[in-house]
């Protein structure tokens, strides 16, 4: 009888997995498996560098090199592409002047003080002396010269109501002035703070935060604006809220020019000549709610000249050059909408502050024929030496490891959770599969905690996303996010002390982040819910003939997600509402959730050659 060697190969969105194994007539042996990082977009030509060393690792385990391999099944990698529409894209320009806030960690002083703008170094110099002013004060002077000369002002009758200071040394100066006024520091771009102009400096106590500045009616008052000017300030009063700090300086003018870019809406293509549209502003339920009243999505395009709409469209033009396609050849086959928190950058900021503003993050699935991953398949066999072909549907193939899994059988429902998509697959008695492939899943999920956090580092939040959170409270005990205590026989590294610290396996990386560690963990709980949750259930009405989730009793969690440490737990609660049992399935007995798709290739194309 002849054996043959067959590896199977899953191309995800995060990761590539590969299986191989000895097939002689109906025995398949497993010797080996693999997982690296997917290089390049999924389904793409950069994808072959990640197989070819997902491959090399996997034979070496097996103690054989790549030309044993008899034959190598790739899945049918469909694209899933993550990016964001915001419903708030305004860009505020005020002419001369520069409205701010800023939040260092040790502002000095406390109380609210409004004045005219000048100079450290020409404060003795002004003409009013019935004058307030607030002090600017560059890095080159030293903090026992700012506060002396400071001291010396009040002395001379010059009425000193703040300071703005670019170097972190507002307590410094706090501690040795006569007259106590509030602070802000830690201004690196101090140039650009407009000198003799009305400003307004407020600093909270510990524990506290400002009211004035960050009450659209208290700028109102303090700069006595006209309504609609209050109108138009109210964006910087947003900007604000929850600042222990702030500096607003504003010039007599006060002219506000506001220029906005549309959110814009979707405009969502279904059978039968079916056309609706939805504006992003509405919020992602109404997106869904729209989608789910077309009989079946054919393509989305966005509104012209909007940002939902030069979205869709970069990403067709992207897509196109990669795929070697026309951007018109190219639709959507699917998309997952979710609320999100998006930072909005502020003009005539001095620190890089952010407005947080509610927009809607989008997954979109893109649909493209084979030639993209038959390109791949292609190259891979050029590369390698090995025949290479294109296996079945991800879903169809998933279930396949599925049942691998000791205590399963048909039939059986698969929910495989990875990087890019969701997908869902029910296989009844007779071996009839139904499946279906959903945009939006672990990727997403980060790119919502990066948002939300306003990280701007993609690894961070995946370790966010990935990992328990604590917080280091001394040398030896930390507070863990559910709240109990963890005590430790070694000392904790002194990087970490006083943080919120991710709690990886062996390590603990510190948060440099002014969220605090319930807010943190509410973020990435609330970032799984929307998508995983929602999700599977999108996914599983679907597979299901009568589309009532009631009628299911079993279903099996596999793919990267299933790992998750909470992300399980949440899909057991919420599917045990509908009196389903669920439960991440074990691979092969020894996997785990993980390498589902790739045995799963292996053990079709084995059932193929025993049908030959």
């Amino acid at each position: 009888m002849v054996k043959r060697i067959l590896a199977g190969v899953d191309i995800g969105n995060s990761s590539t997995e590969v299986a191989i194994a000895r097939v002689e007539g109906e025995q398949t042996e497993f010797l080996s498996q693999h997982l690296v990082k997917t290089t390049g977009i999924k389904g793409t030509a950069d994808n072959v560098k990640g197989i070819r060393l997902a491959l090399q690792e996997a034979v070496k385990k097996a103690n054989m090199e790549l030309r044993n391999i008899d034959l190598i099944r790739l899945n049918d990698a469909v694209p899933v592409i993550g990016d964001l529409a915001m419903d708030l894209i305004s860009e505020t320009i005020i002419t001369e002047s520069s409205m701010i806030g800023h939040n260092p960690d040790t502002p000095g002083g406390a109380g609210l003080g409004v004045g005219i703008t000048v100079l450290i170094d020409q404060l003795l110099d002004v003409e009013k002396k019935d004058q307030d002013y607030i002090a600017v004060i560059p890095r080159l002077f030293d903090y026992e010269w700012v506060a002396h000369r400071l001291n010396q002002a009040e002395s001379k009758g010059i009425s000193i109501t703040g300071a703005v200071i670019q170097k972190d040394d507002g307590v410094l100066i706090h501690n040795r002035l006569h007259k106590k006024i509030p602070i802000v520091d830690e201004v690196a771009l101090i140039e650009k703070v407009p000198l003799l102009k009305l400003a307004a400096v407020e600093v909270a106590l510990p524990g506290h935060v400002i009211r004035t500045l960050s009450n659209p009616y208290g700028l109102s008052t303090v700069f006595q604006l006209d309504p609609d000017q209050t109108i138009q300030i109210a964006l910087v009063a947003k900007a604000l809220v929850g600042n222990r700090s702030a500096v607003v300086i504003r010039t007599p003018q006060g002219e506000v020019v506001e220029r906005k870019i549309e959110a814009g809406r979707v405009i969502l293509i279904g059978s039968n000549n079916q056309k609706l549209e939805v504006s992003i502003n509405d919020g992602a339920e109404a997106i869904m709610n729209t989608y789910g009243k077309l009989e079946a999505l054919l393509d989305v395009y966005g509104e012209t000249g909007t940002n939902v709409g030069g979205m869709f469209n970069g990403l067709r033009h992207d897509l196109a050059e990669l795929t070697g396609q026309l951007p018109n050849e190219i639709t959507i086959s699917d998309f997952l909408a979710v609320d999100a928190v998006i930072p909005n950058s502020i003009n005539g900021s001095m620190a890089g502050e952010l407005s947080m503003e509610s927009g809607v993050a989008l997954a979109s699935m893109v649909k493209t024929d084979k030639v993209p991953v038959q390109r791949v398949a292609s190259l891979l066999e050029k590369e390698v030496g090995v025949e290479v072909e294109v296996g079945g549907v991800e879903a169809e193939m998933a279930i396949g490891g599925a049942l691998t899994t000791p205590g399963t059988r048909k039939p059986i429902v698969i929910l495989d959770m990875g990087g890019g998509s969701t997908d869902a697959a029910l296989m009844n008695e007779a071996g009839k599969i139904k499946s279906s492939h959903l945009a939006g899943a672990g990727d997403m999920v980060t790119m919502l905690i990066n948002s939300e956090l306003a990280l701007g580092d993609k690894e961070l939040a995946e370790k966010i996303k990935k990992h328990p959170l604590g917080k280091v409270l001394s040398l030896f005990h930390m507070q863990l996010e559910d709240g109990t205590m963890l005590f430790s026989e070694t000392p904790f590294p002194p990087y970490a002390f006083g943080k919120v610290v991710i709690r990886e396996e062996e390590d603990l990386t510190p948060l440099f982040t002014k969220a605090s560690m319930e807010k943190i963990r509410e973020i990435r709980r609330s970032a799984k819910r929307k998508v995983f949750v929602t999700n599977a259930l999108r996914a599983l009405k679907r597979v299901i003939p009568t589309g009532n989730l009631k009628h299911l009793s079993f279903v099996v969690l596999v793919g990267g997600s299933a790992l998750d440490f909470e992300i399980p737990q949440m899909l057991t609660a919420e599917l045990g509402k509908y009196g389903i049992v669920a439960g991440f399935g074990n691979i092969r007995g020894t996997e785990g959730p993980r390498n589902a798709v790739a045995t799963g290739l292996v053990l079709s194309s084995a059932r193929h050659e025993v049908l030959k």
